[in-house]
């Protein structure tokens, strides 16, 4: 028989364990194969696992950073839950609002102290260069892609486009020197791209398509997918696909009046998506054409002449 002191013990020792009182019942998923809780035990009771149930087996260990195994099985990957997640219910995501400013925008106002660089296109050149627009040191200095960083005067003389590296102040007898001329898509300067909005350079496009029909260069070489990419959403109303996009000549229907379209990378520093022999790759395609048509320019010039000497005679 239990003493006094025992029956006080186990009356003042609780045999439940803390719960949410029944509440996550009403949650719960009930397996077929657990055994079920018998009526007559009470809630606090623990019920036996039959014996025929076998313990589930220990889920796969995934690689860190295996996103396949995500999507193979059916589970949401760390970056979709948090963008499913941070946004509230019928909004989309920030980056997929269509006209929104990206967190770097910069107004206006902001560099309106610097001055507006100045375009060098002459009427009949080889080609002409459209930049995205004026970096500050650009600006500040007066000169087209004049930032150290930026590749532009390099890839020039490496795709034989110009005999030599020109300096960024040479930058106005391009079109006497080689044919070449330069123009940005956005005419006011800012630190970089983040600071310009999709819908700034969408406007602009007609502004740099009047220029390319009025002065009419055999070919235009976009310096940047993101410029061509701005062209072509305002041409056809939709975004450029990530399949139709090629660096290059683009097709006959892309031409603008009579000049062909010529897509080059970005000189500038910061885009380090292509190594340097990849970009010098892409533009010596451009270079060996504007050599070849410098070459038949001047063989015509001779004919020219010739045919003139001829009628004199």
């Amino acid at each position: 028989m239990a003493t006094e002191k025992d029956s006080r013990t186990n009356a003042e020792s609780p045999t439940e364990q803390p719960s949410f009182n029944g509440k996550l019942e009403e949650f719960s998923y009930d397996d077929p194969r657990r055994a079920r809780r018998s009526p007559g035990l009470s809630k606090g009771a623990e019920t036996t696992p039959s014996a025929d149930l076998k313990p589930a087996s220990p889920a796969p260990k995934r690689k860190a950073g295996d996103i396949r195994s995500f999507l193979t099985a059916g589970a949401t990957t760390p970056s979709q839950a948090s963008s499913s997640t941070s946004s509230p219910p019928g909004k989309r995501a920030r980056r997929e609002v269509k006209g929104k400013k990206s967190p770097g925008y910069a107004p206006p106002e902001k560099y309106a102290h610097l001055n507006l660089l100045p375009d060098t296109l002459e009427d009949g050149l080889l080609c002409a260069f459209v930049g995205l627009n004026p970096g500050i040191m650009t600006a500040a200095r007066g000169h087209a892609y004049a930032h150290p960083s930026n590749l532009f005067w390099k890839l020039l003389h490496t795709s034989g486009l110009t005999p030599r590296r020109f300096h960024p102040t040479e930058d106005r007898t391009l079109p006497a020197l080689c044919s070449l001329g330069n123009t940005n898509i956005v005419a006011r300067p800012t630190r970089d791209q983040s600071e310009l909005s999709k819908s700034e350079m969408d406007d602009s496009v007609d502004t740099l398509v009047a220029k390319l029909l009025r002065f009419k260069p055999e070919a235009v070489c976009i310096v940047g997918k993101g410029i061509w990419e701005s062209m072509f959403r305002t041409k056809y109303g939709r975004p450029l696909a990530r399949k139709e996009f090629k660096y290059g000549w683009q097709g006959s229907k892309e031409d603008i009046g009579c000049t062909r379209v010529f897509v080059a990378t970005s000189t500038s520093g910061l885009a380090a998506s292509l190594t340097l022999e990849e970009k010098e790759a892409i533009w010596k395609e451009l270079g060996d054409w504007v050599q070849m048509r410098r070459a038949e320019r001047v063989l015509r010039a001779v004919d020219v002449k010739l045919e003139e000497s001829a009628t004199l005679v």
